[in-house]
């Protein structure tokens, strides 16, 4: 994976296949301490304990669009290179959460892309999933829960044009912000 928004669409695609209707997303970094977390958690179907150990091996999938699963095993390589680690913790029936630790200032620590692009397209292709987006920096947060964004539109579906104009527009000013005005 080139970049790490490009992780988090894949392995959110493991929460969509699940079944989840909340996926939650945080990000936090800290300069000053040069760590870089990142957590994704649903509330699908989960795994039970054979099916966890299963999921960090790349020649197992239960996709059947393909025959490996490497999202999680090449987040896990990502975060090890990056002198970090990958804990991933499943409950059957209650969901999942994948947690990634990374030096955040690590030379072979991927980019983070296009983050906006990414978020945006998780909503405007899953509209009936709700996303929590929650990113820290040294600068400031940014938050965004769909749940929130519904209750302000009222009966204009969240992947319309204009509500996805306006989501885009403000993770792209959030993160400008929290990045100290450099994106």
């Amino acid at each position: 994976m080139q970049d790490l928004s490009l992780h988090l669409l894949d392995l959110i695609q493991n929460s969509i296949v699940a079944k989840a209707n909340l996926v939650k997303i945080t990000i936090h970094e800290d300069e000053k301490k040069d760590w870089l977390h990142i957590a994704i958690e649903d509330n699908g179907k989960g795994m039970d304990q054979e099916t966890i150990k299963k999921a960090i091996d790349p020649f197992y999938t239960t996709r059947t669009t393909r025959r490996v699963g490497l999202g999680i095993p090449l987040f896990k390589a990502t975060a090890r290179r990056c002198k970090g680690d990958l804990k991933l913790e499943s409950t059957v029936g209650k969901g999942t959460r994948i947690e990634a630790r990374l030096q955040l200032g690590h030379i072979d620590r991927p980019p983070f892309g296009k983050l906006d692009d990414t978020i945006v397209t998780l909503i405007l292709c899953n509209p009936e999933i709700d996303f929590v987006y929650s990113h820290n920096t040294n600068y400031g947060e940014l938050k965004l829960d769909t749940r929130e964004i519904r209750n302000v539109i009222g009966e204009l579906p969240i992947d319309h044009i204009e509500v996805i104009t306006w989501i885009q527009s403000y993770i792209s000013k959030g993160l400008n912000e929290i990045n100290g005005g450099v994106q």
